[in-house]
């Protein structure tokens, strides 16, 4: 998706019924590019840019983590937090079916069923961040307080230097 007419998703008509203020960002989506993409052809901090993270604990049981674009999450720091043996990335596949959205646009709003969401505590102390707006090549940009008041996340501190060990 390159630039023009933002998408309609599941995200954005959440956001708009919860009377959120958001703006719509497009860039060309890269395979494998992540969020040093976005943040490079948005002209943004890649620490201001939110990745929303589908993974599982041992039980198979969803949960999403949001986390800063430029840093890694600590999976075995997450597991002690939430009392369980493992955390991992779930296959896209999952993930899709989980979320209903494509990996590489998975959006942490409008999700196919509810899903505890766990968001870097930092993430909260930024003017603005920009996350998936449910399509690949799209972000929203808007105040973290909205997204934490519509999503109640568990906030958490389980984020480490990108090249550590983590996910």
């Amino acid at each position: 998706m390159s630039k023009g007419k933002a998408p309609v998703t599941p995200a954005t008509r959440l956001l708009r019924s919860a009377g959120v203020g958001y703006t719509d960002h497009l860039y060309e989506y890269e395979e494998k590019g992540g969020t040093a993409v976005s943040s490079r052809e948005l002209g943004v901090p890649e620490h201001a840019v939110v990745k929303t993270l589908v993974m599982e604990d041992d039980r198979r049981q969803p949960l999403i983590v949001l986390m800063h674009g430029d840093m890694q999450v600590s999976t075995r720091q997450l597991a002690r937090i939430l009392g369980v043996k493992t955390i991992s990335p779930c296959s896209p596949e999952a993930a899709n079916r989980y979320s209903g959205y494509v990996v590489g646009g998975t959006s942490p709003f409008g999700t196919r069923r509810p899903i505890p969401v766990y968001m870097e505590k930092t993430i909260l102390s930024l003017p603005r961040i920009y996350i998936n707006g449910g399509k690949r090549g799209y972000l929203v940009g808007m105040d973290p307080k909205d997204a934490a008041r519509l999503l109640r996340p568990a906030l958490v501190e389980v984020g480490i230097a990108k090249g550590g060990e983590g996910v």
